[in-house]
């Protein structure tokens, strides 16, 4: 099955050689997004709660250009740097996914940049 990529046009440059997501038939992927600004520059160094913020937004952003939103979303693959940030991580997810929750599961995991704290890979269905 072919599939389309899905690169909003206001993304940064990515920092390697992927899109920022996929849409094969109704499933939409959406690559492992960082809290990352033009050029791989990470976005608030410190702060798993904001990081998390921007990583929840892009999703979003990424789904739309795809025809999906939040509430389509059934899988998420979450890893954070220290699990010290687990309930600001938590707190912030909680706001995006008010209604039903998606799958998930959680990794601590070294990231690709050392203040990157939050990373999130999606998984979505389009009825």
């Amino acid at each position: 099955m072919p599939f389309e990529p899905i690169n909003p046009p206001e993304f940064p440059t990515p920092i390697a050689p992927y899109s920022a997501g996929a849409k094969a038939g109704n499933t939409v992927y959406v690559s492992g997004v960082l809290a990352l600004g033009e050029g791989g520059v990470v976005l608030h160094p410190g702060d798993a709660a904001a990081q998390t913020r921007v990583v929840m937004d892009t999703i979003r952003t990424t789904l739309a250009v795809a025809g999906a939103t939040l509430e389509d979303v059934a899988m998420n693959h979450i890893f954070l740097k220290d699990f010290a940030d687990y309930a600001a991580f938590n707190t912030v997810y909680a706001e995006y996914f008010p209604g039903a929750k998606p799958a998930r599961y959680c990794i601590k995991a070294e990231l690709v940049k050392a203040d990157c704290l939050v990373e999130i890979a999606s998984v979505a269905h389009l009825s």
